[in-house]
């Protein structure tokens, strides 16, 4: 995925149990009018490989290369990949920073919640840029943690998002990295750019209790745990009151969440 100095989520179960809830309709919709059968793809950041599975799909005969930051990232990927039965993708360790591929190689090169986790995203945009043959596109797609807005207000999820936000950067990230993205492209070189933003939004019962609840769990057992109190940022008080505010929130029939998404697709000349 990237050379930051330290990837926030880190891999615990809460993490990737989020992280499997993506699919390309519910985070990759800008792009899918983009994808025919007999594409090559490069999918950057590959996680789980629940979006990585269904781009795979839809190019199909085509292939899909699949990166990761490292064997454990990787193996994540291709269990996912061994579980639904898809054969169409190789899944390697790369850095987005410097990629191994030739330039010119693929025809869709593809990122969510990438660049938001990276040391120089301008950097890492100019190497997909190169890698992605002329007339294909690229596409990214990350969250703007500031554009985060629920109901109802519970000053401990405020404090969720300061102290996310501070280790975020700390960890050389930009969990704004939504609104920045256009320009992100254009420091890249990127001169045609179309722009969009999408959100998710969790407001039934079912929804609330997934993002809720898996927040509950995150904030006490995953790598931001370890990163907030070695840092005393926070205190295990504070990340169980954070916890217990998430719990609040997902039982609360009013809840509602929106999560703010910038994407950008580049059209490579």
């Amino acid at each position: 995925m990237s050379n930051a100095a330290k990837y926030t989520h880190g891999h615990a179960e809460s993490v990737l149990r989020s992280h499997r809830s993506r699919t390309a309709q519910n985070s990759a919709a800008y792009l899918l009018p983009h994808l025919r059968p007999g594409l090559r793809l490069l999918d950057v950041g590959s996680g789980p490989a629940t979006i990585t599975a269904d781009l795979a799909e839809l190019v199909a005969p085509g292939t899909v290369t699949a990166t990761e930051m490292n064997e454990e990232a990787v193996a994540i990927t291709l269990a996912e990949l061994e579980r639904r039965g898809v054969k169409n993708v190789e899944a390697v360790v790369a850095d987005v920073h410097a990629l191994q591929f030739e330039s010119d190689s693929f025809d869709v090169v593809h990122a969510h919640q990438v660049l938001q986790h990276v040391a120089d995203p301008v950097a890492a945009l100019r190497e997909m840029i190169r890698v992605c043959r002329p007339g294909g596109v690229v596409a990214v797609r990350d969250a703007d943690h500031s554009g985060f807005v629920w109901y109802p207000q519970l000053p401990a999820l405020d404090q969720w998002l300061t102290l996310y936000q501070t280790v975020a950067r700390t960890n050389g990230g930009e969990p704004n990295a939504g609104r920045r993205l256009l320009a992100w492209a254009h420091a890249a070189g990127a001169a045609d750019v179309t722009v969009s933003s999408s959100t998710w939004c969790h407001a039934e019962p079912e929804s609330r209790e997934g993002w809720g609840g898996m927040w509950a769990d995150r904030i006490l057992n995953s790598a931001i745990t370890q990163q907030l109190l070695t840092s005393e940022l926070a205190a295990q008080r504070d990340l169980e009151s954070i916890s217990e505010a998430w719990r609040e929130w997902a039982a609360h029939e009013d809840g509602w969440i929106s999560i703010l998404h910038g994407e950008v697709l580049i059209h490579v000349h």
